[in-house]
């Protein structure tokens, strides 16, 4: 929804401008609210840098597809307003879910700026995919309870003063790792005082895509395994010792925890 328009049925093909989250990939991992926007959708934007193409193949055969690869984010304004002014049924693709790095803000603010109403659909994140593909639990009793989302700067914005990775490390919760992937050796030596040499990293390189690739190491090793196979993007990185399968037991199932019966 927009600030200024307020909520609007997502079924209101042509009303609204539809951000969808498309998931890490897989087409079949799509939520069924995302399927049935893109079948029913005249205009659909995309980025074709990170979308499994089979993804499309929920849109309608009459849609018309745009890759926003090529475009800057005025340019990619553009087509959604003249879209949404020409009465099309719009979706704007974002790779994983829409809260993380997606230049949500950016694009909606400019939306809000022409009077173009918009709505968000959520999508399975990147980070999730990667967990589910090597099994882990992120958050385990008496290791990890808290996770780290973030990135760091190479070719990219700028990130705040008061977010260094160091002071994230000092937490030792589970750090997820987005656009990182060609500096994995410095940020690995940031952690290492922290996680120690041989805590568990995992990266996960097009989770759930055709070309999935998935790397097991520890803080020491895995900057060599993610040079050798010659990773560039598209690719988180995981990092705690909850990816060791090791640690307590959730006081929520204990055996000897009280419960009470709902009617």
């Amino acid at each position: 929804m927009s600030a200024a328009s307020g909520p609007m049925p997502v079924s209101a093909a042509g009303a609204v401008v539809h951000f969808v989250g498309a998931g890490p990939g897989a087409a079949d991992l799509l939520t069924v609210r995302a399927t049935r926007m893109l079948a029913e959708a005249d205009v659909v934007l995309y980025p074709g840098t990170y979308l499994d193409p089979a993804v499309l193949e929920h849109c309608s055969p009459e849609a018309e597809l745009v890759d926003t690869q090529g475009l800057d984010l005025d340019a990619i304004t553009a087509r959604l307003v003249a879209a949404h002014g020409a009465g099309h049924a719009v979706v704007r693709l974002t790779s994983g879910d829409p809260s993380l790095y997606s230049a949500l803000t950016e694009q909606t603010r400019r939306l809000d700026a022409a009077g173009v109403p918009w709505d968000v659909t959520p999508g399975v994140p990147a980070y999730a995919a990667a967990a589910a593909v090597v099994g882990r639990e992120l958050t385990v009793p008496l290791v990890a309870q808290s996770v780290v989302l973030t990135r760091t700067r190479a070719r990219s914005t700028a990130m705040p003063d008061s977010e260094e990775l160091a002071a994230y490390s000092a937490t030792r919760a589970t750090l997820v790792l987005h656009l990182a992937i060609t500096r994995v050796r410095a940020l690995m030596t940031e952690v290492a005082d922290d996680y120690g040499a041989d805590c568990p990293v995992v990266v996960v390189h097009r989770a759930s895509q055709p070309e999935e690739l998935v790397l097991t190491g520890t803080v020491a090793t895995i900057a060599d395994r993610v040079e050798a196979a010659g990773l560039r993007q598209a690719a988180v990185i995981l990092v705690g010792w909850a990816l060791a399968r090791q640690g307590g037991e959730s006081y929520l199932y204990d055996a000897g925890r009280r419960r009470t019966a709902r009617h």
